[in-house]
């Protein structure tokens, strides 16, 4: 296979003397001694490199095999033609894309076994070809969507559906598509998305199989989770900001919100959902998907533990002006945001009946995360007010039992939000660390510092005093 030997002669002319003569013969039924014909001319113009001849005859013989229906005889011709001796790359090209575009006749008037007989022919003849990895990629993605919709027929037994979702995944996991040079990068991308969803429906398969959930199952669908995650790292996001790319960014980041959600990773959620309110289409629907993105980054942003990210996006989101438009979630960010308690009997009674509609508070752990936010808030608020507390005080203003009360603030103080020692015999609780000689040096020496600023400041203002008073006396006199 070579496209690099000079062309040796034109047979041009030839060709077509030839081609109406081998149409002739297949119109009379004579198929095979029509391509017979074809054959002895397209050696000779094979071996003069003569790439157009060469293309046009091998069009010109499987062409004749399409249109007579002889589908075996198309597949044959099709891996005869392309397994030749120093045939050229643009001819097999030719021939491979041809038949790709006729696919989908074949499907309705052959049936879909022909169909598969077709595309495995394909998809046999272009593999391990650098020239044709995006036909293959196109024959497979196919050939994948076939898998698919037999996962998905009500005929098929339940372990027959797995069986074909797997393949049709599997199928799709081979390609890497990333690397082909020749595929531009919107398909790339659409193909990138297409793996992760089916490596989304395995790994949820598999997750109900075994009845794992959540980041810390282990076996499962784990290993495509994981494999989700690789491949969202091979989209350019920036790629996507372009408006012709907005159907591509939406099922992107919608991809990415499962695989978050999965991790029950919150923060992660409220900035996909941002990206996604961020989209011009979707924040200029406010009644609609910009109104249903931004209360997503509402819930989420709240239900992720707190740190300086999550504290940076909330604060944000406090200020956008969009979010003054929604009273309650505004007011349910403003309790988050503003440095006092939170009630918990007081925000279900506000918030629940409302909250507990939604897809994100309709699962009874997203609601305890909830109240495990509102009690972290309150920590963090007495911690801020006070040196130190009694365990039943604080006790009480958690609404907490003593034992919950302890390990919520046990949680904080190894994640390091806060600090914080239990006197257990004493029942005290103290918020603030025991300080160092150097420490306390230190706030003296600043101290210090500050005084002898205010003294030299008095000073000169009493000197200028003076030195006025001595003014208006000399004059006066």
């Amino acid at each position: 296979m070579s496209d690099n030997k000079k062309q040796e002669k034109d047979y041009t002319s030839e060709v077509d003397t030839l081609l109406p003569e081998a149409e002739a013969l297949v119109m009379l039924g004579k198929l095979q001694e029509g391509l017979d014909k074809i054959f002895v001319l397209e050696k000779q113009t094979r071996n003069a490199a003569d790439l157009t001849s060469t293309t046009r005859l091998a069009k010109a013989a499987v062409e004749h095999c399409y249109k007579a229906s002889d589908f075996v005889l198309l597949n044959s011709t099709i891996s005869t033609l392309s397994k030749k001796h120093g045939q050229l790359k643009g001819a097999i090209q030719a021939i491979v894309e041809l038949a790709i575009g006729w696919l989908d006749e074949i499907k309705q008037t052959g049936g879909v076994p022909k169909w598969l007989e077709v595309v495995e022919t394909l998809r046999s003849v272009t593999e391990g070809k650098i020239f044709l990895e995006t036909p293959r990629a196109r024959v497979t993605m196919l050939l994948a969507y076939y898998h698919e919709g037999l996962s998905t027929a009500s005929t098929s037994t339940s372990a027959a559906q797995k069986e074909s979702l797997q393949t049709a995944c599997d199928l799709l996991a081979d390609l890497q598509v990333e690397t082909y040079s020749s595929m531009d990068r919107r398909e790339k991308t659409e193909f990138i998305l297409e793996q992760m969803r089916l490596l989304i429906a395995v790994a949820r398969q598999k997750d109900a199989e075994q009845g794992k959930v959540g980041k810390d199952a282990l076996g499962g669908g784990e290993a495509e989770w994981v494999k989700v995650r690789v491949g969202g790292r091979k989209i350019n996001e920036e790629f996507l900001k372009a408006k012709d790319n907005e159907d591509l960014k939406l099922k992107f980041y919608d991809l990415m919100i499962q695989h978050a959600l999965h991790q029950s990773n919150y923060l992660d959620v409220a900035k996909f959902y941002q990206k996604v309110w961020e989209t011009p289409s979707i924040k200029d629907d406010t009644e609609d998907k910009g109104r249903a993105a931004l209360e997503h980054i509402v819930y989420y942003v709240i239900l992720a533990p707190h740190d300086n990210e999550q504290s940076d996006i909330m604060h944000h989101l406090y200020v956008d002006p969009a979010l003054s438009k929604l009273d309650l979630h505004y007011n349910l960010v403003k309790c988050f945001i503003t440095r006092e308690l939170m009630r918990w009997p007081g925000i279900e009674a506000i918030y629940g009946e409302f909250l507990k509609k939604t897809p994100v508070f309709g699962s009874e752990k997203r609601w305890e995360d909830l109240h495990t936010r509102v009690i972290e808030h309150n920590i963090r608020v007495v911690a801020e007010y006070y040196t130190r507390i009694t365990l039943t005080r604080l006790t009480s203003l958690l609404d907490l039992t003593a034992k919950q009360t302890e390990e919520t603030l046990a949680r904080l103080v190894v994640s390091g939000t806060i600090w914080a020692r239990i006197d257990r015999p004493a029942g005290i609780i103290s918020f603030r660390n025991k300080r160092s000689a150097e420490d306390v040096m230190n706030d003296w020496s600043s101290d210090m510092q500050k005084l002898l600023g205010l003294v030299e400041k008095t000073w000169m203002g009493m000197n200028a005093a003076q030195a006025a008073q001595s003014r208006v006396t000399k004059v006066s006199s």
